[in-house]
Formats: structure tokens, sequence, C-alpha cells
């Protein structure tokens, strides 16, 4: 491809046959490239004009989102005593309302924190056993005419697995559903 601003005109014989050669080659002009490459330009210009904006609209709209979700639920920190036992590291969420990604993802941190504590350290699944267990338990003593003590310790036993083992399910559905409002905040 030959750029040239004009064509050439030949003068002499050697320069037509020349000429002959040349007008089988295709030409541009400067203008065209130029045209074509300012409108292409322009094109590439707009596109990312309109995504820039249609990115900066959703990252408001989910930040916003989070915000009026989180507000409606209204979750607010412990004071500062509490969480200085519970979890030093909240102490600057003390009393702070739960609005933010960054405040969930804290607050889910600061149920992670009960959760360890309860049962031990079980999970909700670790309970299921236990807890079948207990129920089987009860419903043979039950079954057999056991004495009411009995009984009355059995339902005890069942009940605090029963009660731990929803703690954790409970527990655990918030502290996901708070971090998974984190992830949204934060990478809408």
């Amino acid at each position: 491809m030959t750029l040239i601003d004009q064509p050439p005109t030949p003068t002499t014989s050697g320069q037509l046959a020349e000429a002959a050669e040349v007008s089988s080659t295709v030409t541009v002009r400067r203008r065209t490239v130029d045209t074509v490459l300012i409108a292409a330009g322009i094109v590439v210009t707009a596109v990312l004009i309109a995504a820039g904006t249609l990115l900066t609209w959703g990252s408001n709209f989910a930040g916003d989102y989070v915000h009026d979700e989180l507000s409606a639920q209204n979750i607010q920190f412990p004071d500062a005593a509490t969480l200085e036992e519970d979890n030093p590291a909240l102490v600057g969420y003390a009393d702070a309302v739960v609005d933010t990604g960054g405040e969930a993802e804290a607050y889910a941190a600061y149920i992670d924190g009960h959760l360890a504590a309860t049962a031990d350290g079980a999970t909700y699944a670790d309970l299921g056993g236990p807890e079948r267990e207990a129920r089987a338990a009860l419903e043979a003593a039950q079954a057999e005419g056991a004495d009411g003590a009995t009984i009355a310790e059995l339902q005890a036993a069942y009940d605090e697995v029963s009660g731990q083992r929803n703690s954790l399910f409970k527990g655990e559905t918030l502290r996901g559903l708070l971090m998974s409002t984190d992830r949204a905040a934060s990478h809408p």
C-alpha cells in the first residue's frame, strides 16, 4: 500500500510505464487514513465513556442497595466494653450501625467468634449425629415407659444439643449473608 498526497503525473514515456504499473497498486490518500483513524478514535471514546458511565452507575446502585438493605435490618454492634471482652479487634465498631459492606464483614467476624464458643467449636454438621442419638434415646425411653426423671434428663440433653445446632445454623446463615453483602458492596 502506498500513501501519497497527490497521484503522480507521468511526464516521460518511462514514467508513463511506471504510472501504469503503479495504477495496479492500491493508493490511499493520507486524508482518508486520517479520517478512518479519527472515526475509530471517536467510536472507541464513545464506547469507553458509555462503559465507564454504566460501571459507575452499577457501583453506586450496589452501594446504595447494600446500605438500604443493611440499614433496614437495624443491626448494631455492642458497646466498647462488650467488644473489648469478645473481640478486641472490633472495638472501633462499638455502637456502630451496620450499613456498609465493611461493617457487615466485621459483624460477621463478631458472629464467628460467638459460633466458635457454641458447642465447644462443633459445627452444625458435627451436631447432626449427637442430635439424632439424643432424640432416639428420648423416644426409646418414652416408648419403654421410663420414669419421669429419666425422660426429663434425656429431654434436657436433647434440647441442649438441638438448641446448639439451631443456633449454629442461624448464626452460620447470618454470617454467610453478611459476608455475601460485603462481597456485593466491594465488587459490584
